[in-house]
């Protein structure tokens, strides 16, 4: 980091991958540092890993990915390769059926296009309903058309939350025409809930909620996970995971399932209480607190009111390193509605008297 001078900021945006995830603990650095010096069976390790994360979310198996995005391409492809290892090293190309249902409202861009994740796996997406409505009954019909392979359902702030049809109906349906089901779950909190749900596969990040390395692991059915293991040898080859990532990742995963959610819960709502607290006099500014949009269980401070917000977000976003204030980056997902958010979840307790300086001086020049 020392050699190559980019810019530390204040993260006020929450666990995005554009500003590297999660801040890893001493505990999880340590794991990653340990295992980049060490040699072992790659293989083993990562068959241990998966029974361990098996373990932890109540699947049958499990396996270690680069992320929650490779993750859906391996799953579509498991879907339609199986263990045929002609078919896995034809991916993407694939003969006969290889459609994926996907809810309109879930084909978002989340950095990449979801459906070209579909694509990497050989599956064809094949969109249901309308961005802001897919009933059960379309979703039904659209999952008994011809050529359909598997459904994918996707669990993100950034879907439409509105009028889709919810996981547990999806999988039902899903369950009445034979189809699998994966679930993208890249930044949930709950490590069984889809399991538990009936998903096949579900896919998580290991760098988001789980606070671990750019790392990734899918949990299901054994028959789909063997599958998805046989796509390493095909083109999960090019999203390979070393021995750094799967250390830190179950470091990670052994930390995240040991916290104290109350204690959590409770040390969010402080930081949020103070910035709060710090901003409450400022005539222009309008600060509350908003629930997750995707709904986990934590709030974020709003800014908004009378004034400019992309104008307040390029100011934070400035910095100011004569008073010793790093860029401040916000969660700016709904600037076109003039708010800014803060995300507490990866902000230092000294990070919040310098956003409090920031925001206060924006409306004081």
């Amino acid at each position: 980091m020392k050699e190559i001078p980019i810019p530390q900021v204040i993260n006020a945006a929450g666990k995005l991958t554009a500003l590297g995830g999660s801040a890893q603990s001493d505990t999880v650095a340590s794991a990653l540092a340990d295992a980049a010096r060490t040699h072992l069976d790659l293989a083993a390790y990562r068959a241990a890993a998966g029974a361990r994360i098996a373990e932890l979310t109540g699947a049958e198996a499990a396996c270690v990915t680069s992320g929650a995005a490779a993750g859906i391409a391996i799953s579509v492809a498991a879907l339609l390769t199986g263990t045929d290892p002609l078919r896995v090293r034809a991916v993407p190309a694939q003969d006969g059926d290889r459609g994926i249902v996907l809810q309109a409202g879930h084909a978002v861009d989340f950095g990449a296009e979801i459906v070209q994740m579909i694509r990497l796996g050989g599956g064809n997406p094949v969109i249901a309903g309308s961005a802001n409505s897919v009933s059960a009954a379309l979703l039904d019909a659209t999952l008994a058309t011809p050529g359909i392979r598997g459904y994918l359902h996707v669990i993100s702030h950034h879907c439409v939350q509105e009028n889709m049809t919810l996981l547990p109906d999806a999988i039902e349906r899903c369950r009445r025409r034979g189809v699998p089901v994966i679930v993208d779950a890249a930044a949930e909190e709950d490590l069984r809930a889809y399991i538990d749900a009936g998903a096949d596969l579900v896919t998580y990040s290991g760098g988001k909620a789980i606070a671990g390395p750019t790392s990734g692991f899918i949990a299901g059915k054994t028959a789909y996970i063997d599958a998805c293991e046989m796509q390493f040898q095909g083109i999960a080859r090019t999203m390979k995971v070393g021995k750094e990532q799967i250390a830190g990742l179950l470091a990670a995963l052994n930390a995240y399932v040991a916290r104290d959610e109350a204690q959590v819960a409770t040390h969010l709502d402080a930081i949020n209480a103070r910035l709060l607290d710090g901003l409450a006099d400022i005539p222009q500014l309008r600060a509350t607190t908003r629930g997750d949009e995707a709904g986990r269980h934590f709030s974020r401070v709003v800014l908004a009111g009378e004034f400019d917000v992309r104008k307040l977000v390029g100011f934070l976003a400035a910095g100011d390193a004569g008073a010793g204030i790093p860029p401040i980056r916000t969660r700016n997902h709904f600037l076109d509605q003039g708010v800014a958010l803060i995300d507490p979840r990866e902000l230092r307790d000294e990070h919040v008297d310098l956003i409090v300086q920031r925001v206060r001086s924006f409306f004081t020049a």
